[in-house]
């Protein structure tokens, strides 16, 4: 069973990068800050730019994990509104509820992420 949890545990790892999120970007983003300030404090210039790469990291971390839930809403949205239309004009309600809650929701997704 412990190589099961190994194997768990590596593809986890490996899957990470690929996927952006938004907690771990402000995680990193907010860690590199504070590593960055304790170099200031020390004066280890290592600690310095470790920290300010890492607040980097973050930041653009968060910048994509955003832009693919916008992406992501913006596909819901159009598969939304087109399953509503086509509900509509076939009498099917369920369908057309359906599309309208995707739509809907493809839209609040575009409408926190958006591009600054």
């Amino acid at each position: 069973m412990s190589a099961n949890v190994s194997d768990t545990k590596e593809n986890n790892t490996t899957e990470s990068p690929s996927e952006p999120s938004k907690a771990a970007g402000q995680y990193h983003s907010v860690k590199g800050t504070i590593v960055e300030m304790v170099g200031h404090m020390t004066g280890a210039s290592s600690w310095q730019k470790s920290g300010r790469d890492e607040h980097l990291q973050g930041e653009a971390e968060i910048q994509a994990a955003e832009a693919k839930a916008y992406v992501e809403g913006t596909l819901d949205r159009a598969q939304g509104k087109f399953d509503a239309v086509v509900g509509a004009v076939t009498g099917d309600t369920a369908r057309q509820l359906d599309g309208n809650v995707q739509h809907d929701l493809g839209k609040a997704a575009q409408e926190a992420n958006k591009p600054m």
